[in-house]
């Protein structure tokens, strides 16, 4: 018998099973950032993960990566997220948000706003606009003291009102390139002051974010995603010593806050990398592969990764879009939708909410 299917106690939040939904980011939030009727029946159709993550969702105005994603950056947004973890709840499942600043991937033509970073560090690629235009990225204005405390109180202000709304918690992005992992990088973060120039001072910002949050919301309802040496959207981790300080360092000081999970998403499931975190993190720990769209999370690799105890839940992503009653059709053996690539930025129900279930397909 695999322990996929049992219980997990993770901080404050009593899983079903060990089948996390991992985040992503399907841009069907209205133009202002508000939830929409479609991403209330998307999530409640798939209350049968152990633990729902929700999109990306932005803590700021500044840190918007598109027009369409959710925000959680004001009060008007608490009754869409409300209506999300009203329907998640009543189907039986458990739902956090993940809050998600763009940092140096997103465009000033999308938000209104500088670009905001770490460092003026230049890299290659575009945000899109509601249009779908490509937007070449921008040379980031760097934090300076006044925004470094703006950017945190943005992430302390989304964390209360996703609790406000009723939603069970709040997982911080720091992995993908995103803003708090462009702070850990060498490449991206080449300040010198408290927030740059060394393993723990790299560590520094996102860990002042998650002991903001942890203040308002509680520690124990907080998970945070981290993605050491996976190359993605301009953050370049490539020695190994210097990554393996800084997440040590980045973990030392989540353990003092007590945060409920980590979420590892890694090329390498059984390497040393890997192994190290999940020793060193005192809370649950949640992992994902890395290894490509052509080789999606699947029930084999999900039932190892928790039987083998490399981690405490596996987080499937695309099987997980493409199929609201997963965990029930990996229970009874049964055939996958197959996840449909064309669709998952398009907005609109297609490729979101029409993705049959066991009983409609019977």
């Amino acid at each position: 018998m695999t322990s996929l299917f049992s219980s997990l106690a993770v901080g404050r939040l009593q899983l079903k099973n060990r089948v996390v939904q991992g985040p992503m980011g399907r841009l069907r939030a209205d133009h202002d950032g508000n939830p929409t009727e479609i991403m209330t029946q998307y999530f409640a159709e798939r209350a049968g993960m152990g633990l729902i993550v929700t999109d990306g969702t932005s803590p700021t105005r500044e840190g918007r990566v598109h027009a369409y994603q959710p925000g959680l950056f004001d009060d008007s947004h608490i009754p869409g997220w409300a209506a999300i973890a009203d329907a998640v709840h009543q189907a039986g499942g458990t739902v956090v948000a993940q809050l998600m600043h763009a940092g140096w991937n997103t465009h000033s033509g999308i938000t209104g706003f500088p670009v905001e970073a770490p460092s003026a560090v230049d890299h290659e690629g575009w945000a899109h606009d509601a249009q779908g235009n490509r937007l070449p990225f921008e040379t980031p204005t760097p934090l300076d003291e006044g925004g470094l405390d703006r950017v945190i109180e943005g992430f302390r202000g989304a964390a209360r009102r996703a609790i406000e709304a009723g939603l069970d918690g709040v997982e911080l992005h720091a992995a993908n390139g995103y803003l708090l992992h462009s702070f850990l990088s060498p490449n991206s973060n080449q300040r010198t002051d408290a927030f740059g120039g060394s393993p723990a001072k790299r560590a520094a910002f996102p860990l002042a974010v998650a002991r903001a949050v942890a203040e308002e919301v509680g520690a124990d309802r907080v998970g945070i995603r981290v993605s050491p040496g996976v190359p993605v959207q301009g953050v370049v981790e490539s020695d190994p010593e210097d990554m393996l300080a800084t997440y040590s360092a980045l973990i030392d000081g989540l353990n003092e806050l007590g945060v409920a999970y980590l979420s590892v998403l890694h090329y390498d499931v059984r390497g040393e990398l890997v192994a190290t975190l999940r020793s060193r993190f005192a809370g649950a720990f949640f992992l994902n592969n890395a290894a490509g769209p052509e080789t999606p999370m699947g029930l084999a690799e999900a039932t190892e990764i928790v039987d083998e105890q490399l981690a405490d839940a596996a987080v499937v992503a695309r099987l997980a879009l493409a199929n609201p009653d997963l965990v029930a059709r990996w229970r009874a053996g049964a055939e996958l939708n197959e996840p449909q690539p064309a669709t998952f930025y398009a907005g609109g129900a297609r490729g979101y909410i029409d993705y049959p279930a066991l009983e409609s397909e019977a």
